[in-house]
């Protein structure tokens, strides 16, 4: 049986970059989020179900870490745990998310007792995070790559709302603000990293596949999120 080749390092990227038609800035809920036709109870909804993925963001990333035995690459993941805890109490990306939540309506007791979790978000969420501490270390990585796509559907978001959801206190915003810049970094390294560590063809293939299974979490928490809005 021939051996598969590996792709190169450019065709390796354009696969993976490949990857954004399926990325959920495509689902029928953001559009409908993005084009200011959602209802205030839609939108506590979304916060309240997405706070449930944020805080799993932590965890997810320091799993990573701990199966990957090299210590450059720990060095550039370890920011990502800090970014989503902070360095104290009341800081960093968990605690500007519950900012958004009381900005859009909701307490913050309500969201950190995930009392509004759907079983649909909580079984996507619960496997991405499975996935990340049982696979190898390259493909928990790789499927960290949705930041490649990610900072463009926040910048139209923070438009959306502006434009469309004024309602929304304006230090609600303040997680994207603060996310997109980070967001593109972590982008770029993580893009580096995968692509610099995946050589062989089966490696190749497992963070394409990797990729593939994050943008399938991220759009099964929408199924979910849209389901509960629009069921009758």
């Amino acid at each position: 049986m021939a051996t598969a080749h590996p792709l190169s390092r450019e065709a390796f990227a354009a696969q993976l970059q490949g990857l954004s038609a399926q990325y959920w800035d495509h689902h029928r809920f953001h559009v409908r989020l993005n084009a200011g036709r959602c209802t205030p109870e839609e939108i506590r909804s979304w916060v309240a179900n997405r706070w449930y993925y944020q805080s799993c963001l932590a965890q997810k990333n320091a799993a990573i870490m701990s199966r990957c035995p090299l210590p450059e690459v720990r060095r550039v993941w370890l920011p990502r745990v800090i970014f989503h805890d902070g360095t104290a109490e009341g800081e960093g990306g968990l605690a500007d998310w519950l900012v958004l939540a009381e900005a859009v309506g909701l307490t913050r007791e309500e969201v950190v007792d995930e009392r509004h979790v759907l079983r649909g978000v909580r079984f996507a969420v619960d496997a991405y995070l499975h996935f990340c501490q049982t696979r190898p270390w390259t493909e928990g990585a790789a499927a960290a790559l949705t930041e490649l796509f990610a900072p463009d559907l926040m910048t139209a978001r923070l438009a959306a709302w502006r434009r469309y959801y004024d309602w929304v206190k304006p230090d609600g915003l303040a997680y994207f603000e603060t996310r997109i810049p980070v967001a593109r970094g972590d982008a770029a390294d993580t893009l580096d990293i995968v692509l610099t560590h995946c050589t062989t063809a089966e490696q190749q293939r497992a963070a394409i596949d990797a990729l593939r299974f994050k943008c399938d979490v991220l759009g099964a928490m929408l199924d979910a999120i849209d389901y509960a809005a629009t069921a009758p």
